[in-house]
């Protein structure tokens, strides 16, 4: 019996304390709740090595919290390995976006924006909450809502190829 090779998605923001460990905790909450988790490995990172080792940034986790979404990450920096070892590669917003792109030499076939997944009345980038109050992680957490259950979707139409 053949089995499919399990569709690895990395988030990719800054500093890997706010966006991206959200995303990936809201991206794992959906596939969990979809009974779908073995076939993902869904992780996130930053462009940045700001935060290397930290938890997601206290205002993420309290917002997670009040939606049942955990975020218990470690932050870490995205390396050029990381992107040939993932399906698919969603950026945060357009900085990170040529951030990546500058360290992938070129092979983004795999690496999309998150708006991509949102229709036209979301922003192009996800805003970064990091100074600013409260109410930006919870526009921050619906905007990832919002696009999860189509990265899902076109995940689960697009398994990987072995």
């Amino acid at each position: 019996m053949e089995t499919t090779p399990p569709t690895r998605i990395m988030f990719v923001c800054l500093g890997n304390i706010c966006r991206s460990p959200a995303a990936q905790a809201v991206m794992q909450k959906l596939v969990q709740d979809h009974g779908v988790s073995e076939r993902f490995q869904i992780d996130s990172s930053g462009t940045a090595g700001y935060h290397i080792g930290s938890l997601p940034d206290a205002r993420m986790i309290a917002a997670g919290a009040k939606r049942g979404i955990p975020m218990t990450s470690h932050a870490k920096k995205l390396v050029a390995d990381h992107l040939s070892q993932r399906d698919l590669v969603i950026a945060m917003d357009r900085e990170n976006l040529a951030n990546i792109q500058r360290l992938s030499n070129g092979k983004t076939a795999n690496v999309k924006l998150l708006s991509d997944f949102l229709d036209q009345s979301w922003p192009r980038d996800v805003p970064d909450p990091y100074y600013g109050e409260e109410d930006g992680f919870e526009y921050v957490l619906d905007m990832l809502e919002a696009a999860c259950p189509a990265i899902l979707k076109n995940s689960l139409e697009s398994p990987p190829q072995d």
